[in-house]
């Protein structure tokens, strides 16, 4: 990589550590060397060769959340530039109004901030005033982290929680 040449927005995750999926096999893996296809142009064909997997877009997703408020051109053509595909960037950042949401699930435990293009084409957050204190983790199992920040129970929820159980029970 050249000195002037920035860092891709995207990470490649270590695929060989423990229990990580990697969508094995598959019908094509049954097909071949049969008697049906060694003839036919399926047996000519690649095994799959490249696959998209074990990639983690968390850096784009925080590039995106730092520049909220900055002409959104100029934001997508960086990040178009610094990636291996675009679609990643519409998994945040919503063009249309039907598509807002506040907060966006990236796999089970990864959440976002929603964000959105305003009228003046600038970078805005949906809803501002969603944070990690607004939200408590679904399980205990898991790391549930919001716009990075790791979730954890909060006194008020867990008192929530616990209030109702102490009632039935004096």
């Amino acid at each position: 990589m050249q000195k002037s040449q920035k860092s891709p927005l995207y990470r490649r995750v270590n695929t060989t550590a423990h229990c990580v999926r990697h969508l094995a096999g598959g019908s094509f893996a049954d097909e071949r060397n049969t008697k049906q296809t060694i003839r036919s142009e399926a047996s000519r064909q690649s095994m799959g060769g490249k696959k998209r997997r074990g990639l983690d877009y968390t850096p784009l997703f925080k590039f995106l959340l730092s520049k909220v408020g900055h002409e959104w051109n100029a934001v997508h053509a960086e990040a178009v530039r610094r990636l291996d595909r675009s679609d990643p960037i519409f998994w945040l950042v919503a063009l249309h109004e039907h598509e807002r949401k506040d907060c966006v699930c990236i796999d089970s435990a990864s959440l976002y901030s929603g964000l959105y293009v305003d009228e003046a084409g600038l970078l805005q957050v949906v809803n501002p005033a969603f944070n990690p204190y607004s939200l408590a983790p679904f399980c205990r199992c898991c790391t549930h982290t919001f716009n990075g920040v790791r979730l954890t129970p909060h006194v008020s929820s867990l008192r929530t929680s616990i209030l109702p159980e102490q009632a039935d029970t004096t």
